[in-house]
């Protein structure tokens, strides 16, 4: 709750500073030297980076609001943590009787400036202990004895000040991140580096990326030697992953400004990788707040320090930011004394006085820039929001903590051991070369697990920060998920998202596409020449879905399924046939009857009038017997239609070829008959033998039996069977009779249309005989008919699939068994039924007498 009140007050902070600077507070407030120092009998010199001092043409951004005569001066107060790390770790060695009994630790504190050139002179100014005086190589006015150099949070620090102390083979541990350089013991044989070598941060960004489905990102690195590791590492896990890169953007560390070009592609993509250590970053930080780079999704690996220009409210150009930070073990001892630290206890720290004078109202006395005693009443350092100086412990600090104890540790085990170590005697202090403490430091280090050249990599855990900036000017840091390499696949990743604040411009999740996803019932299809995020996307072909976004290749659906119209399920096929419900179906059942009823019909008529001349002139028995068969022929059509079985794919076919031969022979009969009535003029001839002994009436069964013999011979090698059809028709599975032998089909077509060919012959040879009733033109049309509808039929039914199919071979039935009734019976009936008065002798007798009287003349 008193946080919550504190912030209310805070939130006026920005204005108060405007204040101070407006009206020229004390210059105690800009003093700021580069060392301090805590006594003791053995130090450890301390390089941090807590302010820096600018000239007026270095300044790298107007926003630095502290100017001390002609310079500028930069505060980081977040970094300050290290010294207090720094100072716990001493007070708890020195008040532990068990540790170093009778020896007490102090330090040497120097602030890491921003040259190389002053950085190293304060190494110098410690390594001799001559001040700001002139430096004296060699020799030291210090007769305390120094151990080791804490140095960091920059790898660059640290081999900068490590070239020079591996001169003096001068211990040195690095509390900054991993720096795979520094690990050559070649080149710097005595420096110990604290932090452990993570190796799995780039897969955890990439895992997040995925998460989010973000294909399409940005990379911001530092362009030295661990900027191209870790680009090469992104590319390995984004390669794996299928995340692409928009653009690549490497910094040189020397860079303090960016020119408008180096901004132009960044609205290829709404999410960047932001990846470095503080230094190498810090003038991009500084550039991305000055241009309010909203309308991003900023993932990091450290936090921005914002502390002069978090002036915003949701138009923060890091609200929304993502941070990856290790997930290390917490001092909860550390953040209880900071919490207890205040001007007063600790007079020698030159940075808590500018801490209580710009944020708890404190004054300096004018004479010796003293800090008064007219505070804020319960002034802590937790009262701060996180931006300005972060209570949570971290890395660096627990890094700070745990190379100081080594040190103590270290320096234990020498003394126990008596190793070249010059006894503490009567007040001197002990003496002893610093060089000396490298094997026990060495061994120590390896012993706690710590990270030196040489030793394995580690998969670390990760906490996932959200960076607010609501209310206006907080900078609150939210964990919102983790992220293990060790855990199994799939589980790696932990995210609480309705936690997360998203930058501004964005009320949901940010896509970070190439291209749009394709969308169930698409796949993507990458363009020539570009990045595999950067597609189109084409329907699915055929038979195939796709029921996930962005597939790269469309799932082909069982034979027994059909892809919908969305393309993006498959559906059971249902079973199909030709069926007496469907409408096609039973518009074939119908004409099948209703001529069958009209065959009936015509065999009653003929029946009736069976005494009459023009039945009895064109062979009454052949003329029963081919309306029976056409009546079998058209009833045969039937067995095609209805959910067909072994049975009926058997008659089909053999009823069919039978009772169309049938037919077929009796037409062939009956033109034969003809021809033969007409040639038998002269008794005893073999012609007149043929009429006589009815040699046509044999004609029937002798073509009958030879299409028995075929089909005999299909059904005994390869008889029709029930098949299904997948393919015929989209939704449904199609079943229907598949022939088995395509020969033996072909064979009984072929047959059927030899005969009538053979039909239409005879019959057409004797189309101009002289008679009453002569039915050889018609026997010749119907035959024509018949062979034209099944020649047209194979193309037909050899083009078509499904019930179509089926139709066609029912419809070819139909229409050659009406041919055969229409062109021989109907012309028939109408004399029998309309024009009776042709259908009797007496009409006969003067139709005859008329041709013969016509021919006399001639």
């Amino acid at each position: 709750m008193f946080y919550w009140v504190f912030i209310s007050w805070f939130l006026q902070i920005p204005k108060f500073v405007s204040t101070i600077v407006a009206v020229n507070i004390s210059l105690c407030f800009y003093k700021t030297p580069e060392d301090f120092h805590h006594e003791g009998d053995v130090k450890i010199g301390a390089f941090f980076p807590i302010h820096t001092y600018y000239s007026p043409n270095k300044v790298p951004h107007s926003s630095i609001p502290y100017k001390y005569l002609d310079n500028y001066v930069q505060y980081n107060f977040k970094n300050y943590q290290y010294i207090l790390a720094l100072v716990f770790a001493i007070e708890e060695i020195n008040g532990n009787p068990n540790i170093l009994p009778n020896i007490s630790l102090g330090f040497d504190f120097y602030n890491v400036r921003f040259t190389e050139k002053d950085t190293l002179m304060n190494a110098c100014f410690w390594l001799t202990a001559q001040g700001q005086k002139m430096i004296l190589p060699n020799y030291s006015c210090d007769k305390r004895s120094f151990t080791a150099a804490l140095t960091g949070t920059s790898w660059t620090t640290s081999a900068q000040i490590g070239t020079l102390l591996q001169l003096f083979k001068f211990p040195q541990l690095s509390f900054g991140p991993y720096e795979h350089i520094l690990s050559d013991r070649g080149q710097y044989s005595s420096l110990y580096q604290m932090a452990t070598k993570y190796t799995s941060i780039s897969l955890g960004i990439v895992s997040l990326m995925v998460h989010f489905k973000w294909s399409w990102v940005g990379l911001i690195l530092p362009d030295d030697h661990k900027g191209n590791i870790i680009l090469s590492e992104f590319r390995e896990y984004m390669e794996i992953k299928g995340v692409c890169i928009a653009f690549v953007k490497m910094i040189p560390v020397t860079w303090i400004s960016y020119s408008n070009k180096f901004w132009q592609n960044m609205d290829e993509t709404n999410v960047v990788i932001i990846y470095g250590d503080i230094d190498s970053l810090a003038g991009l930080m500084r550039n991305i707040g000055q241009r309010l780079l909203t309308g991003k999704v900023l993932v990091m690996n450290i936090e921005p320090y914002i502390t002069y220009y978090a002036d915003y409210f949701m138009l923060d150009s890091f609200h929304g930011s993502l941070i990856f930070t290790p997930n290390y073990r917490k001092s909860f001892e550390l953040t209880k004394f900071i919490q207890t630290v205040n001007p007063y206890k600790y007079p020698e720290d030159i940075y808590l006085p500018k801490f209580w004078h710009l944020f708890f109202k404190c004054s300096f006395s004018d004479v010796n820039c003293q800090l008064l005693a007219n505070c804020q009443s319960n002034a802590s350092l937790d009262m701060l929001p996180s931006f300005i100086f972060d209570m949570a412990v971290s890395e660096e600090s627990t890094n700070i903590y745990n190379a100081v104890y080594a040190v103590a540790h270290s320096l234990h085990q020498m003394i126990l051991q008596n190793l070249q170590i010059q006894q503490h005697e009567n007040g001197k202090a002990m003496a002893f070369f610093p060089w000396q403490l490298n094997i026990f430091l060495k061994d120590i280090v390896e012993r706690e697990n710590m990270s030196i050249g040489g030793r394995k990599k580690l998969n670390a855990e990760y906490d996932i920060f959200n960076l607010w900036n609501l209310p206006k000017g907080l900078g609150q840091k939210v964990k919102i998920g983790s992220f293990s390499a060790n855990a199994p696949e799939g589980q790696q990743l932990s995210l609480y998202e309705q936690k997360i604040q998203w930058a501004e411009g964005f009320s949901e999740i940010p896509q970070s596409l190439c291209s749009e996803s394709c969308m169930p019932g698409f796949r993507k299809v990458t363009l020539e020449g570009k990045a595999i995020c950067c597609y189109k996307c084409m329907p699915c072909a055929g038979n195939e879905i796709s029921n996930e976004t962005d597939v790269d290749q469309c799932v082909k659906c069982p034979e027994s399924h059909y892809a919908n119209t969305e393309k993006n399920h498959c559906f059971q096929k249902t079973v199909s046939f030709l069926a007496y419900e469907d409408t096609l179906g039973k518009t074939l059942a119908s004409i099948a009857l209703c001529l069958s009823a009209l065959t009936a019909f015509v065999i009653g008529v003929f029946v009736k009038h069976r005494e009459t001349p023009i039945v009895k002139a064109n062979n009454r028995g052949l003329s029963y017997t081919l309306l029976i068969t056409i009546t079998f022929c058209l009833l045969c059509s039937l067995n095609f239609i209805g959910q067909p079985n072994a049975a009926t794919c058997i008659l089909q076919q053999t009823i069919f070829g039978i009772t169309f031969t049938v037919a077929l022979a009796t037409v062939l009969a009956k033109a034969i008959t003809v021809v033969i009535a007409f040639k038998a003029t002269f008794p005893g001839g073999m012609v007149r033998w043929l009429m006589t002994s009815r040699a046509p009436s044999y004609i029937i069964p002798l073509c009958t039996l030879i299409q028995l013999l075929l089909c005999g011979m299909w059904m005994a090698t390869s008889p029709p069977f029930i098949d299904q059809d997948f393919h015929a028709e989209h939704e449904h599975i199609l079943l229907l009779c598949n022939k088995g032998s395509s020969v033996a089909f072909h064979c009984v077509l072929g047959y059927l249309c030899s005969l009538a060919l053979g039909g239409y012959i005879m019959a057409f040879l004797s189309r101009n005989l002289p008679d009453t009733f002569n039915e050889s033109k018609f026997l010749s049309f119907s035959m024509l008919v018949f062979f034209c509808v099944w020649v047209t039929f194979l193309p037909v039914y050899h083009s078509t699939k499904g019930k179509v199919m089926v139709a066609m071979e029912v419809f070819s039935i139909l229409a050659s068994s009406s041919a055969l009734l229409g062109f021989i019976f109907v012309p028939k009936c109408y004399i029998i039924l309309l024009r009776p008065d042709k259908n009797s002798f007496h009409h006969i007798r003067e139709k005859t007498h008329s041709r013969r009287n016509k021919s006399l003349k001639m």
